[in-house]
């Protein structure tokens, strides 16, 4: 993913519409470019702070956008966890079918 496809994409992560590959791409992405978490950081609080605003409560938004990336993190890595844990029972099934061909044929 590119600079201008993340620059793209930054209010869709702020509203958490991305899908998980978007997400995961996005995230690493922003990991690596500062350009473009200074970007997210700039749209996240000129977004959030407005409504933080209107609604005249307290808010650190700074935090609140490590968070937001906290917890896109999280969800990447619970998506590839499952990715992983389904791929592994695929295999173990594999075994097993192929274990119990075996020994219908002995």
């Amino acid at each position: 993913m590119d600079c201008k496809e993340v620059e793209r994409q930054i209010t869709a992560f702020i509203e958490r519409k991305l899908e998980y590959r978007e997400l995961k791409q996005f995230i690493e992405h922003v990991d690596s470019c500062e350009d473009c978490r200074e970007e997210l950081t700039i749209q996240f609080l000129i977004s959030e702070g407005m409504v933080r605003l209107e609604e005249g409560s307290a808010f650190d938004l700074q935090r609140e956008l490590d968070d937001r990336m906290n917890e896109a993190q999280h969800h990447v890595r619970v998506h590839r966890m499952f990715q992983y844990m389904g791929v592994t029972l695929e295999a173990v099934a594999i075994v097993a079918v192929a274990v119990i061909i075996m020994l219908l044929f002995l």
